[in-house]
């Protein structure tokens, strides 16, 4: 399976999955999701702790102070976090991109597929200031199907991003917040020289907040689901873009 894409609202961008295989990243609706520890991991929870950690301790990254506000990753849990990313995947900007909507159990079936893994996908929320805002998902692009369709690199980590609540966008938190992220794995993931993403090709208002962020468009690849553009934001380029 594979994240889709980011969609947006104006100025908004909004990342979903729906041409590779990947993992999931949520929070939880009025609760605040930005104590990881508010939530006991079950067997599923827990799978991607177990073995290898394929993402260098993404529980640990710690926050990210942004111009926004302070951000911080933190790893989905269902029992915690499944009301509100469903409801976020049934909004219809998210579900046209991440094909998610529907049923509560939808949205379940994606995050216990991601958490019972190996650990190359982590669903995750993105909590703003503690409040639950976005939903990620942070996977190893060279473990991933979509390394079947570009040149992938050892290491390669890729993004997906849905902002969540309508309040949330257009406010240029996407491209923000995707610089964060990545600025994120880049510090946390030493041997990561780039930072993949995959928007829809038609999702142009993804595509210009993944250029906010310091991405380059690198090519169009198809993949089974959609036409995406390959977006990369490299190691190397990090201080100038």
């Amino acid at each position: 399976m594979s994240p889709a894409d980011p969609i947006a609202e104006p100025g908004v961008a909004v990342t979903d999955p729906a041409g590779t295989a990947s993992a999931s990243h949520a929070a939880n609706g009025g609760d605040s999701a930005s104590d990881a520890g508010a939530c006991t991991p079950g067997a599923a929870d827990a799978g991607h702790f177990a073995g290898e950690d394929l993402l260098d301790d993404l529980a640990a990254w710690g926050p990210a102070d942004t111009p926004a506000g302070r951000f911080h990753l933190v790893p989905a849990c269902i029992e915690r976090d499944l009301p509100l990313i469903s409801r976020w995947m049934n909004d219809p900007a998210a579900a046209t991109f991440w094909e998610l909507s529907g049923p509560q159990g939808v949205t379940e079936d994606h995050l216990t597929t991601q958490l019972a893994g190996d650990g190359r996908s982590v669903p995750c929320m993105g909590v703003l200031d503690g409040v639950p805002m976005s939903y990620w998902e942070i996977y190893r692009a060279d473990l991933d199907p979509l390394a079947r369709h570009y040149a992938a690199r050892p290491h390669d980590t890729g993004i997906h991003l849905l902002v969540g609540g309508v309040a949330e966008r257009g406010r240029g938190l996407g491209g923000l917040l995707l610089r964060a992220v990545a600025d994120l794995v880049l510090t946390r993931r030493p041997t990561c020289a780039r930072v993949i993403a995959e928007p829809d090709i038609r999702n142009t208002p993804s595509i210009a907040a993944f250029l906010t962020a310091g991405f380059r468009f690198s090519t169009e690849v198809d993949l089974p689901a959609k036409r995406a553009a390959l977006m990369v934001r490299e190691r190397s380029l990090r201080h100038v873009l």
